[in-house]
């Protein structure tokens, strides 16, 4: 197996720029090989820790040496590892863990699992390994795993319990919630489950699962804004709790836009749009900035009052909205990239401000005195790092890899122990913890090393990523193809693999950044990429 990259050749990225059609060119320096390579090493130096110490459990403690299971025992890092081990050319680790998945993989538990981190660490990872590497296995379990968790979606209104006991059945919500679901964890299962009818022609689990943003669209508020929990008995949401980008809330309106992409923006999915687009009007009303330095941050509501605190889970929302504003053809695209690039400022610098330059879990935002830690841990999030590639993809403004960059040099010097990588107790005293996370071997180090790939591998124009960095291949919608399903898409997945394969294969077209944004973004250099090699600063943004 090659890893799906291009070695020492340019790469045409088509922008339109004043008003007439041009190519950004893209080149495949030796630096940025030289940083890809560094984090491929990185995942192979976690990987064979957790092949060493952990192996068949869901993640490593790497201090200890030893496994622990925090998601049913299912082998959530092996799984969530499969497709960062297939895009970065690790056959000889990816094959490995297939023969796991293969004849070890188990779902008959009496264990209570978490619906959402099921549907995105498993049945997401499966679904990607079955469209990049094209074995049937990977399908067939992931269907298995799906016919588990569908008794949570049996409720009065459709909206899932967040819990499920996996051989009995039976569903529920924690007791700390109220008995309410959480908007995030019932509105973030729409990707994986509409690519599993797409892939095998059964349309229970696309059902399931649109059924939700049907019955939230029935209430939706006007300034598109939920509260982060929702009655699964009469399917509305519970006011008194709070509105977040942050925990909880966050990947409900990652998949608003993303279902719409996925579903090839056709009018089948026109209203998973029109819901993100006012939900980003309502997150125009949560913007605030700093004071002395005018970061730009996105507060929580209570109410009717708005809490200056932000988390670095919320440093999703501007490769989010850097995405929306490259597939948007109105005046809003200026809007949402403007806004995408300010906030990418603000997250990088919530790990450049810090002494071991990794970020806090939050931030509190007090006048005079921008930003100060709140919850003080680190457990190498990848949010900002997903960010700052969807931006960089977009823009073709390099400065965005010298940040991940920055980043990947700060992780590797804190975190890095000679039995894996650990998280931080605190970023200010560095003092470490026990845990290698399974995201950081999905997300974290695939965006890095995709940071530091052309924009050819996986491009965004015929892959959507879950919300664990799993990438999707974009097929026809279940309901746009009559006969669509295994059969079909086995010929879908043979085309995967020629185009991934492929060492001069489609470039992606996602940076088509119309005119507009160009016109009226007052900084115009920040989108053709550094003017005479200056970095971006405070000021810029």
């Amino acid at each position: 197996m090659q890893s799906l990259e291009t070695k020492g050749k340019h790469i045409d990225h088509p922008m339109k720029q004043e008003g007439t059609e041009q190519q950004k060119t893209f080149y495949d320096d030796a630096v940025n090989v030289e940083r890809r390579n560094k984090v491929k090493a990185a995942m192979v130096h976690a990987w064979s820790s957790y092949e060493k110490y952990a192996w068949g459990f869901d993640e490593l403690q790497p201090q200890s040496r030893s496994g622990v299971n925090n998601f049913g025992g299912l082998g959530a890092s092996i799984i969530d590892s499969l497709d960062t081990l297939y895009i970065m050319g690790l056959d000889e680790q990816f094959q490995k863990a297939k023969g796991w998945v293969t004849d070890s993989l188990d779902f008959n538990k009496d264990v209570v699992a978490s619906v959402f981190e099921t549907t995105i660490r498993v049945v997401g990872g499966l679904l990607s390994a079955y469209d990049l590497a094209g074995d049937s296995i990977f399908l067939e379990r992931a269907k298995q795993i799906a016919d588990k968790l569908l008794p949570a979606w049996n409720t009065p209104s459709g909206i899932p319990y967040n819990a499920i006991n996996l051989i009995h059945g039976n569903a529920h919500n924690p007791g700390w919630t109220g008995g309410a679901s959480i908007l995030a964890d019932s509105g973030t299962e729409q990707v994986e489950f509409i690519a599993l009818s797409q892939r095998t022609g059964d349309p229970k689990y696309q059902e399931k699962v649109e059924n939700v943003i049907k019955r939230l669209q029935e209430t939706f508020p006007d300034d598109g804004l939920l509260p982060i929990y929702i009655n699964p008995n009469s399917g509305h949401a519970e006011t008194y709790s709070k509105v977040t980008f942050g925990a909880m809330g966050d990947s409900f309106y990652e998949y608003l836009l993303k279902v719409w992409i996925q579903g090839n923006k056709t009018d089948a999915v026109k209203h998973y749009r029109e819901m993100w687009e006012r939900s980003m009007q309502g997150l125009m009303k949560l913007i605030k900035k700093s004071s002395p330095s005018s970061y730009t941050y996105i507060t929580e509501r209570s109410g009717s009052a708005l809490i200056d605190k932000m988390d670095e889970l919320a440093c999703f929302a501007p490769g989010m909205l850097a995405l929306g504003a490259s597939t948007d053809d109105t005046d809003k695209s200026a809007e949402y990239l403007s806004l995408a690039e300010e906030l990418t400022w603000t997250c990088y610098n919530f790990y450049n401000s810090t002494r071991t330059k990794l970020a806090g879990e939050n931030y509190i935002f007090n006048e005079g005195e921008d930003m100060v830690v709140g919850t003080s841990w680190n457990i190498m999030r990848p949010e900002t790092i997903e960010s700052l590639m969807y931006l960089w993809r977009i823009t073709g403004n390099e400065t965005y890899r010298d940040w991940g960059w920055d980043i990947f040099q700060a992780f590797e010097k804190q975190t890095r122990i000679d039995s894996g990588y650990v998280g931080l107790r605190d970023v200010n005293s560095g003092e470490k913890d026990d845990m290698m996370q399974s995201f950081f071997l999905a997300e974290t180090l695939k965006y890095l090393y995709l940071l530091f790939s052309p924009p050819s591998v996986i491009p965004l124009d015929q892959w959507v990523f879950n919300t664990e960095a799993h990438p999707i291949k974009i097929v026809p919608r279940l309901d746009s193809v009559p006969n669509l399903g295994v059969q079909q898409d086995s010929q879908q997945t043979e085309q995967v693999k020629s185009d991934q394969r492929s060492r001069h294969g489609r470039f992606e077209t996602i940076g088509r950044i119309k005119n507009n944004i160009l016109e009226r973004t007052k900084h115009r250099e920040r989108l053709l990429g550094r003017k005479e090699g200056r970095k971006l600063t405070s000021t810029d943004i």
